[in-house]
C-alpha cells in the first residue's frame, strides 16, 4: 500500500509542526490530531532520526522542522516511516528480484515498473510546501 496510517500520520504531524511558532511534543500532536501517542511518539523519532525533524529535551522540548518545508519531499518522509521506499504493488523493482521467479514472462511488469518510477518522481518532487499551499 502506497499511503500507510504511518506516512499519514508523518504529513500530518509536519503540517502541524510547520505551522508552529515553538516545539512540540508527541502528546500535545497526538491529542491534536487524536491519534495514538505511542504510535506517533514512534513516528516522531523515526523522522528525527533521519534529519527530517529535530527533537529537544526538556520541559520545553519536542519536535521542529528540521529543513525548510521546500527542502522536506515526501518522498523521503514516506521512506523514512516505513523503512522503505512505498511502493504501488507487491511487485520487486528489478526483474531479478522478483518473488515468484516468472520475471520472464510476466508481461505487467514493464508497465508496473515505469508507474512506480512515475510515482515515485513524484513523491520526489512534491515538498511538504507545496502541500500547505494546497
Amino acid at each position: 500500500m502506497l499511503i500507510t496510517r504511518a506516512s499519514e500520520y508523518a504529513i500530518l504531524s509536519l503540517i502541524l509542526l510547520s505551522k508552529a511558532d515553538s516545539p512540540k511534543d508527541s502528546e500535545t500532536l497526538s491529542r491534536e490530531l487524536e491519534i495514538s501517542k505511542s504510535f506517533l511518539a514512534k513516528i516522531l523519532q523515526t523522522l528525527a532520526k533521519n534529519g527530517i525533524l529535530n527533537s529537544f529535551k526538556g520541559v520545553n522540548g519536542g519536535f521542529v522542522l528540521a529543513k525548510k518545508p521546500e527542502d522536506i519531499n515526501m518522498l523521503e518522509v514516506m521512506s523514512s516511516v516505513e523503512g522503505k521506499a512505498p511502493a504501488v504493488f507487491d511487485c520487486a523493482s528489478s526483474k531479478s528480484n522478483c518473488p515468484s521467479d516468472k520475471a520472464n514472462i510476466c508481461s505487467i511488469w514493464p508497465f508496473l515498473n515505469k508507474l512506480q518510477g512515475k510515482i515515485d518522481s513524484f513523491l520526489a518532487n512534491l515538498s511538504l510546501a507545496d502541500i500547505l499551499e494546497d
